[in-house]
């Protein structure tokens, strides 16, 4: 008996965890009887039937060569009937080779974590047959032409594209299909990249040839096969030790070594130095006597709501360490999330309980520390001080609760619907060089406002040509220069040379939905000048990030 994707069935699970274990007492069950059962991983897949039964696992083959060869030897490929009886056997054999290309492209860009995608997709042999059977069926349907913006279509958009829930990583598949079903990829010595990387002539060729050719190619790619810079490998590399060094920590326990100081005595002096580096929460009422509700000002909203929510994290974070330092002394007994905090913090990682209350970071304890306290500076010098003639983007907790404050200011001040108004960008050469410490009142826009605080990773900001360009050589991060949020209708947005960067808080890229409808990660997309085409710096990976790991 052979069951199928099991884990589509997470409500039937149980029930089949029961069956399984009843079957040994079934007193007519026949000695040649077997039952397999086939799922992708998941956590709903019964424990006991894991246990009990001989797993057998099959994983892409690593490396772009054996991914094209496996490619090769799957059905209907390596079918003689089906690989040599196309009515364009030309046209045929050139995409089926640049689909395969593809197809292991997506596969090992996986490695570079979120550099190649947002969300890591498992893409099958499934898609990559389904994709081949409708290319040949469209070769054969159409034979004055080649259909290429159907196949594009079915191929990118429903067949992986079926998998693929983020739009930026929508983006990037159709980008990266188009260079392999388009009409260049018919011209004779067309190459993917460089002059290894190529599709063979395909006159006379048998399916055997093909394969003893894909054998024949680099067995370690360089990065920009992929459509990475070459700082891609740094990329891949830190991600791979990262998690190396995360797995390690999991083995270490926290007993001290000979001599030295145990984890309570060191728990402990960090709390008491966090605790004394932390403020107390502000007294939101007296600021909004300050800053009241103002329509022509949205800005007094976005400050207490900012105060708000820091509060909250502050309590947290003061109220966690005060405990944490009872228990070390004996006063107070650890729950399991105290616990928790405890090890984070002798690990030097930021604890989960503070996350849980905390603007998204992937920082660990010392520089987590550092950065909120700057962003708590940031708010008490706007509460002392006025509002900031420019404003540090990265520091604001809930990034887009000011920027729709930014536009509704506008919208109110011009009389035009909120939802008729977007963000036009601009890199002032006026501020080239500056720092925000050198804008002064007099060169604050009417409106807009002016931010700083952005990080780009796939490429950097050039001082010189004044646009987005490759990146210096093992250089990942590249600070951004004062960036000007226009409001502007969107029907006048100004039209020139550029790149649509997309905007996170932190590099995982990914996020969720939040109950505002807001990612939890996104936050929009600047247009940034280049004169490289939109497609280059998508297959990069560029982006642009409100803070760094370190």
């Amino acid at each position: 008996v052979m069951l199928q994707n099991c884990h589509l069935s997470v409500s039937w699970m149980p029930t089949l965890d029961r069956i399984v274990e009843m079957q040994p007492e079934q007193p007519k069950t026949h000695r040649d009887y077997r039952l397999w059962l086939s799922s992708y991983p998941a956590a709903t897949f019964p424990v006991a039937i894991l246990q009990n039964g001989v797993k057998m696992t099959t994983e892409p083959p690593k490396g772009l060569r054996l991914n094209i060869a496996g490619s090769y030897k799957m059905d209907p490929i390596s079918n003689p009937e089906f690989f040599d009886n196309c009515t364009k056997d030309y046209n045929f054999k050139k995409l089926l080779f640049g689909l395969t290309f593809f197809h292991a492209v997506i596969q090992e860009r996986r490695l570079y974590g979120p550099l190649g995608w947002n969300i890591p997709y498992e893409f099958t042999e499934s898609d990559l047959r389904i994709s081949v059977m409708q290319l040949k069926m469209f070769l054969e349907e159409y034979p004055d032409e080649t259909p290429f913006k159907a196949l594009n279509y079915l191929t990118g958009e429903c067949n992986y594209g079926g998998r693929v829930t983020d739009d930026k990583d929508r983006r990037l598949i159709m980008t990266l299909l188009a260079d392999y079903y388009c009409p260049e990829a018919l011209v004779k010595g067309h190459t993917f990249y460089g002059e290894e990387f190529f599709c063979p002539e395909p006159d006379g060729l048998t399916h055997d040839q093909f394969v003893e050719f894909v054998r024949k190619l680099p067995p370690i790619p360089p990065p920009g096969v992929f459509g990475f810079h070459d700082n891609a490998t740094l990329t891949k590399d830190q991600k791979e030790t990262y998690e190396l060094m995360g797995a390690l920590l999991l083995t270490v326990g926290a007993s001290s070594g000979g001599g030295g100081s145990g984890p309570e005595e060191v728990v402990g002096e960090v709390a008491k130095e966090i605790l004394g580096r932390v403020p107390e929460p502000w007294h939101v009422p007296t600021v909004q006597e300050k800053y009241p509700v103002d329509y022509n000002q949205s800005m007094n909203t976005v400050l207490a709501q900012e105060l708000q929510r820091f509060n909250k994290l502050i309590a947290v974070i003061r109220g966690s360490l005060r405990d944490i330092g009872k228990a070390v002394q004996g006063l107070l007994l650890m729950s399991t999330e105290l616990e928790g905090c405890f090890f984070h913090i002798f690990d030097g990682a930021t604890p989960e309980m503070w996350l849980g209350k905390s603007y998204p970071s992937r920082k660990p304890l010392g520089s987590y520390v550092n950065d909120l306290c700057d962003r708590l500076r940031f708010f008490q010098t706007w509460i002392d001080e006025g509002i900031p003639y420019s404003f540090w983007l990265s520091g604001i907790y809930f990034t887009q609760a000011f920027t729709t404050g930014v536009l509704q200011n506008f919208a109110r001040k011009t009389k035009h619907p909120i939802d008729t108004i977007g963000f036009d960008f601009d890199t002032p050469l006026g501020y080239k060089g500056k720092t925000s410490d050198d804008i002064k009142e007099d060169d604050q826009p009417a409106d807009g406002a002016l931010v700083y605080g952005m990080y780009l990773e796939g490429c950097k900001w050039d001082q010189d040509s004044w646009q987005l360009e490759e990146s210096d050589p093992k250089v990942l991060f590249c600070a951004l220069p004062i960036v000007f949020l226009i409001p502007e209708l969107k029907n006048n947005f100004k039209k020139f040379e550029h790149y649509n960067t997309p905007f996170y808080k932190v590099s995982t890229r990914k996020g969720t939905l939040s109950t505002t409808g807001h990612s939890t990660n996104f936050v929009m997309w600047m247009r940034l000048n280049s004169t490289l085409p939109q497609t280059h710096w998508t297959k990069r990976g560029a982006a642009l990030l409100s803070q760094l790991d370190v």
